[in-house]
């Protein structure tokens, strides 16, 4: 499994402030020289990105994202100063290796993740670093509990009735284990909480959290579903994230 899909960039340049900040805070713990060759892998509309090229001025960012309109939001913002492309991560061909991987809530929408860190550590050159945060066991619990009892619902039932959803929020003991057996040494991984209490919950959930849930329903059930789902939680509605972050290497050549 993996998600392509196309998102609503507009609207998540709207909602994704709490998102794009773990990602800035995720990449205080690079330390760069200032001449490496980056890839960020799930770029969004590129506010993250565009630190990433302030940070190497004598390297190279790429961006990858599978959503055309985050790339195009992209590369409105970063212009010529990325290289920028639209490609599902598991199946990502870059001309050359890079130094760096470096990823913000990404990983969490691919389902085979024995095969995306394979993909990765190819990516990189040897004595190369995988940087990553991503939602990990436990996320979004409340909200996965009101997804249940929406998604059962009539008329939302029969549009999603055996769909296990679109996410894979792995621990961190199994995220090591993947990364080792993909070659990666010096595997790190842990969790930590990051509660979001969104100022707009419908354009909030309905963008950042539901997209996936959304395609599969007709455009008049979409806006319902979303209130449907709302109404199980309590209100101030608190979206209890939690992040799971993770840091490899490559071996170096011998």
């Amino acid at each position: 499994m993996t998600n392509t899909r196309d998102w609503n960039a507009t609207a998540y340049g709207r909602t994704a402030a709490p998102i794009e900040a773990w990602g800035q805070k995720l990449m205080d713990r690079l330390e760069l020289r200032g001449d490496e060759t980056v890839l960020d892998a799930g770029c969004g509309t590129g506010r993250v990105t565009e630190e990433l090229v302030a940070r190497v001025p004598r390297g190279r960012v790429i961006g990858v994202d599978g959503s055309p309109s985050m790339i195009e939001q992209a590369r409105e913002r970063l212009g010529e100063r990325a290289d920028l492309l639209v490609s599902d991560l598991l199946a990502l061909e870059l001309a050359e290796p890079v130094d760096v991987v470096f990823s913000s809530a990404t990983f969490h929408w691919i389902g085979d993740h024995d095969r995306l860190f394979a993909g990765l550590f190819g990516a990189l050159r040897p004595g190369g670093l995988l940087l990553a945060q991503c939602g990990g066991a436990g996320n979004i619990a409340g909200v996965r509990d009101a997804l249940a009892v929406a998604m059962a619902d009539e008329p939302y039932a029969p549009h999603l009735a055996g769909w296990t959803g679109p996410w894979n929020f792995a621990a961190p003991d199994e995220t090591v284990t993947r990364l080792e057996r993909a070659g990666f040494v010096d595997a790190q991984a842990g969790l930590h909480d990051e509660p979001v209490r969104p100022g707009d919950p419908h354009e909030f959930l309905a963008t950042v959290i539901l997209g996936s849930h959304l395609d599969r329903l007709p455009a008049d059930l979409r806006d319902p579903f979303v209130d449907r789902v709302l109404a199980e939680l309590e209100p101030p509605v608190t979206v209890e994230y939690v992040r799971l972050t993770m840091s490899a290497r490559t071996p170096t050549a011998s």
